[in-house]
């Protein structure tokens, strides 16, 4: 029996970077993984749906070339051409996850993984099973689309986001239900591509866990490009029969049906904790979470988890760094628990959405006296060159020590600029030295400045 210091279930951005890690730290490792290196992120997720989102907005520019000065003749979209791009994008990042494990000697085990007693793990692939011993096992397996009893998915009319990636043919209506990252981005591209869109949400809000001004403008947004919204509303039913999907949706008014081609599940997701071995091991789970202490350990010695199968944020980059900090722990070193009320959330749609830290709501729940500041994109100079005045930066300061509590930000590029709020509440930076940082001019990003100085009523530019 092979045996190793670390295996890796899962090779998500959780399990591969992890992988890595250990493999750097001096661990002889391997990596559990059923279908494609970079798992669903790098084939199913982040990644391609940027390509898609892309080239949207490239669309988008092109329907409005005239508002640059341009002229063109004709202009039209190849949706098969669109959904090949975002594959061979995909692949080729799933390729470059194959490079990385070779340059680091981490072996790739390639089936269905199981954890076994006794520090050990089954590899399946077919009709044949390996077994292999491991002082370390670090559990990664992420999550997938979840589905509710009245909305089953049956792939063709009822989809979730990996169909919706790789549709055949284009909709000429769309039903989208839920408006987190995975709904809101969906909604963004087809709208863009020329599909009729209608949102469903069930709660006051769409993007109900950003600030609630950040929603507000996003809802403008869509409207403006015909997105449909219906906030406080459910699918209680989808009927499939026939052509197309009827789908009947509960609002304050009262019920309705609508129509259309397809209909979208983005209703949040289901951890992968199923069928792993981890009842026959005793690994303890609770609400489909994997229960671990603050460097991922489960309650059997050696036994891991990270990422979407545990209790923090089931995003790329918390994946990545609990995995990072949990081999450091394994090493010996000395590592503080992650900050998870410092980690960074973006959706990327047209106006983007970055975001961290408290929103102006939870810091006055929190009972802090707070100084808020916001400043418009229409009065950049910048945004408005690049034809992007929707959106705006608002910062959220605690007014007795000068704390940076919260950074909110819709409009173009903002997932590019949030890093700046990350770093600086890690540093535990305080208005005033922001303000006196001297930020490039012009450019998006001086509308964090500008806030800032707005939440301290020094605002030059309004």
């Amino acid at each position: 029996m092979t045996a190793y210091d670390i295996i890796v279930l899962g090779s998500g951005p959780g399990g591969y970077v992890t992988a890595i890690r250990a493999s750097q730290l001096g661990f002889k490792t391997a990596i559990v993984e059923k279908e494609s290196l970079g798992g669903v992120c790098l084939n199913w997720g982040c990644i391609p749906t940027k390509a898609l989102l892309k080239s949207a907005q490239v669309f988008e520019y092109l329907k409005h070339a005239e508002d640059y000065g341009l002229t063109l003749q004709e202009y039209d979209k190849d949706f098969d051409a669109v959904v090949n791009r975002s594959r061979n994008v995909a692949a080729g990042m799933s390729k470059g996850v194959q490079f990385l494990m070779k340059k680091n000697k981490i072996d790739v085990l390639e089936g269905h993984g199981k954890v076994k007693a006794g520090k050990k793990v089954s590899v399946t692939q077919g009709d044949k099973t390996e077994e292999y011993q491991a002082q370390h096992i670090i559990i990664a397996t992420g999550a997938r689309s979840r589905e509710l009893p009245s909305l089953p998915q049956d792939g063709k009319k009822v989809i979730g986001y990996r169909q919706a990636m790789t549709l055949k043919k284009q909709p000429k209506k769309l039903i989208v239900v839920g408006s987190g990252a995975i709904g809101i981005e969906f909604a963004y591209f087809y709208n863009a591509m020329g599909t009729e869109v209608t949102i469903v949400e069930y709660l006051d809000r769409i993007v109900p866990v950003e600030d609630e001004e950040v929603s507000k403008q996003l809802e403008r947004s869509f409207k403006k490009s015909g997105i449909k919204i219906l906030t406080r509303a459910e699918v209680t039913s989808v009927a499939t029969e026939g052509k197309g999907v009827k789908a009947t949706v509960k609002t304050e008014k009262g019920e309705e049906v609508l129509n259309a081609d397809i209909v979208l599940s983005a209703v949040g997701i289901k951890t992968n904790i199923e069928n792993i071995g981890l009842e026959d091991v005793g690994i303890a789970v609770d609400r489909d979470k994997i229960l671990v202490n603050d460097f991922y350990q489960t309650n059997l010695p050696g036994y891991y988890a990270i990422g979407d199968v545990t209790q923090g944020q089931a995003l790329a980059h918390v994946a990545s760094a609990e995995g990072i900090l949990c081999v450091e722990k394994i090493a010996g070193h000395h590592v503080e628990p992650l900050d998870y009320g410092n980690v960074p959330g973006c959706t990327y749609c047209s106006p983007e959405i970055a975001s961290v830290g408290l929103t102006e709501t939870q810091a006055k729940e929190k009972g802090y006296e707070i100084k808020v500041g916001k400043f418009p994109f229409s009065a950049s100079g910048k945004a408005q060159a690049g034809g992007n005045p929707d959106g705006f930066v608002k910062v959220i300061f605690d007014a007795k020590y000068g704390e940076w509590l919260g950074c909110h930000m819709i409009g173009a590029g903002v997932t590019d600029m949030i890093a700046e709020a990350v770093l600086g509440r890690k540093l535990e930076t305080t208005g005033h030295e922001v303000l006196k940082a001297v930020h490039p001019h012009p450019t998006m990003s001086e509308a964090v400045m500008e806030a800032v100085a707005d939440a301290y009523d020094e605002v030059i530019h309004l």
